[in-house]
């Protein structure tokens, strides 16, 4: 029997004040959310305060490098959006 592949999850990632992140906006990075320092489509990002970034991991954001939710098949209500990250499906 053939099992079913894990998702690809969003990552969530804390940052501070002082750290540099190259993040990718054109999802052919193969090391999503991180970007190779050449590629001229990069985000380069300095946060001036300390937060949490949802960031996409799949590449099929179309907020990239934020996750929009792309990696699951749409849903009917904002309760089903927050269960399916919540239960890790």
């Amino acid at each position: 029997m053939l099992s079913k592949p894990a998702p690809c999850l969003p990552e969530v990632r804390q940052v501070k004040p002082g750290d540099t992140l190259q993040l990718c906006r054109c999802g052919r990075s193969p090391q999503l959310p991180d970007c190779v320092s050449a590629c001229p489509d990069r985000l380069d990002l300095r946060p001036e305060r300390e937060r949490f970034l949802l960031l996409c991991r799949c590449g099929l954001s179309q907020r990239l490098p934020y996750c929009d939710g792309s990696h699951h098949p749409p849903v009917s209500s904002l309760k089903n959006r927050w269960w399916r990250f919540w239960r890790g499906v």
